[in-house]
C-alpha cells in the first residue's frame, strides 16, 4: 500500500528531529507511494513519521498519512491494508467514543482501534500490514508487523535515536548509519538464500519478524514481543473426514479471496497455470460483472530447467472470462534488470524469481491495475513441493534406530574422501547431531561447502557458528506449542518462519511495489493458515499425493487437467542463461568484489562460476549488494 518512516529522539538536546530529516527518509521510497506524500513531527522534535501513498482505500485527502486522534495525542502510519476495517469500525462506532473523519479509511479504523484496545487491537485486524503507532500520552512508540510477515519492518538504534522504515535505504539517509556487513548475517544467508530475522545483512539493522511488536520508550528501552503465533489459534482436526475438510477449505480459501478484492482501485490477478493461481483467479471471478484482469509471463525460447506455462494460463483465462495479459522475457531483460533489482531489494533476496515478479508486477501496472492477488503459500501449507516428499522420507529414514555414531563416522569418511560438499552428506551430518534433516525449503550452500567458500578470516571468526543457530528458537518454539509436532508440520511452520516471510514475500513485496503494485497473498490469510495447520499431516499425506487434501477442496472450482498435471514452480532459466552473456558478467563482478574484500575465498568463488551452477546467482547478489549500499 505505502512507505512509512519515522524516528524518535531519546535526548533532544542532542539530537532534535526535524521534517528535513523524515522527509528525506520517506522520499527513497516513491515508488511504493507515487499518490503523494507527507511528514509529521512533534513540536518538541522528540519523534516524526513520514509517508509515502499509494492509494487503495478511500481516496479522499481525508485518509492522507501520518493519521492522528481527534486531540493529536495518537499518530499513525500504516502500510498495508485492514482488509475487514468495516466491521471493526462498525464496533468501534457503536462504542459512541470515537468521532471518525473520513468515509471508509482503514488507517483511522487503526488510529481508533489502538485508542480503544491498545495494542492489543492488532489481534482484531485481518490483514497485512507493517505500522507505527505513537501514543503521546505514555511517550511510547509502537512498532507491529502483519502475523505471516507479508509486509516488512527495519530498525535501527544508533546514536540516542531509533529509526524504522518500510526499505532500509529509508535508514541509510541518517549519515550516521552504519553501513557494513553483519558477518554472522552473511553466514546465515549463505544457507537460506536471504538474512534470517530479525537480522539484516547491515551491521545494526534489523528487522522485525512477523507476528512480533516493539514497544520504545521516550528514554530508550526497546522491549520485543511475538504477539501470534500459530500454534495458539489451531483446532486439530483429528477424526474429521476429508470431505468435511476439504469442505471448510474452500469456504475459507473463497472468503480470503472476497476479502482481498478490497479496494477502490482496480484488483488483479497473477496467472501461472497452476493449481494456486487458477484457484484465486476462478474465486476472484465468482460474482464479478466484468473480467478479471490476469497476468502472466514466459521467456523466449524453450529450456530444459524451464518451460512456458502460457496454455495453462490461457486456458484458466479462457475458462474464467478474463482480460489475459502476457509478457515473455529474455536474457537481456535480466540483465538490463540487475542494477533496478539490487536497489529494490535493499539486501540481496537471492531467488531469480525476483525477476519475472518485477515483470509482471509493471505488465499489471501498465494495464491499470493497482492490485494484484498471488499464489504465495500454499505449497507450504499443503505439502506441495516435490522436494518436500523426498526430504519426509529421508527423514523417516533418518528416524530408523541408527546410531548416531556411525552417521558421524559416515560423514567423517565423505570428508576424508572429499566428498562433503554433497548434500546427500549434509543430511548425514544433522542426522547425527540429532538435528531435523530439513531446514527450509530454499537452501543453498552446505556446512561443507561455506567451510570451503569463506575467506581464512571469516572461517576463523566465525569457528563454531552453524546455521542451526537461527532455527534452534523457531524449533524451540515449534516443540513448545504444536498441537502435532510431526516431521511435516515443522517443514511447513519453519517456512512459515522463514523463507516465506524473508524471502518468497520479500520478493513479491518488493518487486511489486517497486513499480507501485501491491500484492496480496489468500492463501495466507490468518485465518486460513490457522485452519490448514489444524489438519493432521497423515490427512495432508493421504496416498502420497502432492496437496492431496487441497485438491479434493478445488475439485469442480479449476479444471481437472490443471489439479493433475506435475507440479511446475515459476522459475527463471539461470542455468541457461549462465551459458550466455550472464556468465560472462558474473565473473567480472564476483573476481573484482574478491579482489576488494575479505568475505570470500576466491578460487572457490572462481570454480562456482566457471562450472556455470545456479549458487553463483546467490553469490552474485550478495557482491552486487555491496558494490551499491557498502562499498
Amino acid at each position: 500500500m505505502c512507505g512509512i518512516a519515522g524516528a524518535l529522539s531519546f535526548d533532544t538536546s542532542a539530537f532534535r528531529i526535524d521534517a528535513s530529516y523524515i522527509t528525506r527518509m520517506r522520499e527513497t521510497m516513491v515508488h511504493r507511494g507515487p499518490d503523494g506524500g507527507d511528514t509529521w513531527v512533534a513540536a518538541d522534535g522528540a519523534v516524526g513519521l513520514g509517508f509515502r501513498r499509494l492509494a487503495i482505500i478511500d481516496l479522499s485527502d481525508d485518509a492522507m498519512q501520518p493519521m492522528p486522534n481527534e486531540d493529536g495525542t495518537v499518530q499513525v502510519v500504516f502500510n498495508g491494508e485492514i482488509y475487514n476495517h468495516a466491521a471493526v469500525r462498525k464496533e468501534l462506532e457503536q462504542t459512541g467514543r470515537h468521532r471518525f473523519r473520513t468515509d471508509h479509511s482503514d488507517t483511522e479504523v487503526i488510529v481508533h482501534a489502538f485508542e480503544e484496545w491498545g495494542i492489543d487491537c492488532l489481534d482484531r485486524f485481518r490483514g497485512m500490514f507493517g505500522l507505527a503507532i505513537w501514543d503521546a500520552r505514555t511517550r511510547e512508540l509502537w512498532l507491529a508487523r502483519d502475523r505471516i510477515g507479508v509486509k516488512p519492518l527495519y530498525w535501527s538504534v544508533h546514536h540516542g535515536r531509533l529509526t524504522f522504515a518500510s526499505e532500509i535505504k529509508a535508514l541509510l539517509t541518517d549519515p550516521q548509519q552504519e553501513r557494513a556487513v553483519d558477518e554472522t548475517a552473511f553466514y546465515h544467508y549463505l544457507s537460506f538464500l536471504t538474512t534470517p530475522a530479525p537480522q539484516t545483512l547491515f551491521k545494526g539493522i534489523r528487522k522485525l519478524p512477523g507476528g512480533t511488536w516493539l514497544r520504545v520508550s521516550a528514554t530508550g528501552d526497546v522491549r520485543e514481543q511475538r504477539w501470534w503465533d500459530v500454534w495458539d489459534h489451531t483446532d486439530p482436526l483429528v477424526g474429521v473426514s476429508d470431505d468435511e475438510i476439504a469442505e471448510r477449505l474452500l469456504d475459507e480459501l473463497r472468503t480470503s479471496v472476497e476479502l482481498r478484492k478490497v479496494s477502490d482501485v482496480p484488483v488483479g490477478v497473477f496467472l501461472s497455470g497452476g493449481i494456486d493461481s487458477s484457484t484465486n483467479a476462478a474465486l476472484f471471478s465468482e460474482g464479478e460483472s466484468t473480467p478479471v484482469k490476469t497476468f502472466s509471463i514466459g521467456y523466449e525460447g524453450e529450456y530444459g530447467s524451464y518451460t512456458n506455462e502460457f496454455g495453462y494460463a490461457r486456458q484458466m483465462a479462457e475458462l474464467v472470462g478474463a482480460e489475459h495479459h502476457e509478457r515473455t522475457l529474455s536474457a537481456d531483460d535480466l540483465i538490463d534488470f540487475l542494477p533496478t533489482m539490487v536497489r529494490l531489494q535493499d539486501e540481496p533476496i537471492a531467488d531469480p524469481v525476483c525477476v519475472p515478479v518485477y515483470y509482471v508486477s509493471k505488465l499489471a501496472r501498465d494495464n491499470g491495475v493497482t492490485v494484484c492477488q498471488v499464489g504465495e503459500g500454499s505449497d507450504e501449507l499443503f505439502w506441495g513441493y516435490p522436494s518436500w516428499k523426498t526430504l519426509l522420507q529421508l527423514q523417516r529414514y533418518d528416524d530408523l534406530p541408527v546410531p548416531r555414531t556411525l552417521k558421524r563416522a559416515g560423514v567423517r569418511a565423505a570428508h576424508l574422501a572429499g566428498k562433503d560438499r554433497r548434500r546427500e552428506v549434509e543430511y548425514l551430518r544433522r542426522g547425527g547431531a540429532g538435528l531435523p534433516i530439513f531446514w527450509g525449503g530454499a537452501e543453498s550452500f552446505t556446512e561443507a561447502q561455506k567451510q570451503r567458500l569463506l575467506s581464512p578470516r571469516l572461517r576463523r571468526e566465525l569457528s563454531g557458528l552453524t546455521s542451526w543457530d537461527a532455527l534452534a528458537p523457531i524449533r524451540a518454539r515449534f516443540e513448545d506449542a504444536a498441537w502435532e509436532t510431526s516431521h511435516l508440520n515443522w517443514m511447513s511452520y519453519i517456512d512459515l518462519n522463514l523463507r516465506l516471510p524473508e524471502l518468497l514475500l520479500m520478493r513479491v513485496d518488493k518487486m511489486s511495489m517497486g513499480v507501485g503494485l501491491e500484492g496480496r497473498v489468500p492463501f495466507l490469510d490468518h485465518e486460513f493458515v490457522q485452519l490448514a495447520l489444524s489438519i493432521p499431516a497423515d490427512v495432508k499425506t493421504r496416498n502420497g499425493t502432492l496437496k492431496h487434501i487441497l485438491k479434493k477442496a478445488v475439485r469442480g472450482v479449476i479444471p481437472d487437467e490443471l489439479i493433475d498435471r506435475p507440479k511446475q514452480g515459476f522459475g527463471v532459466p539461470v542455468y541457461e542463461w549462465f551459458f550466455d552473456r550472464l556468465g560472462d558478467q558474473a565473473r567480472r563482478e564476483l573476481a573484482s568484489f574478491c579482489d576488494q574484500t575479505d568475505f570470500l575465498d576466491r578460487d572457490e568463488v572462481m570454480r562456482i562460476v566457471d562450472s556455470r551452477s545456479s549458487d553463483a546467482w546467490y553469490l552474485l547478489n550478495f557482491a552486487l549488494w555491496w558494490k551499491e549500499f557498502v562499498a
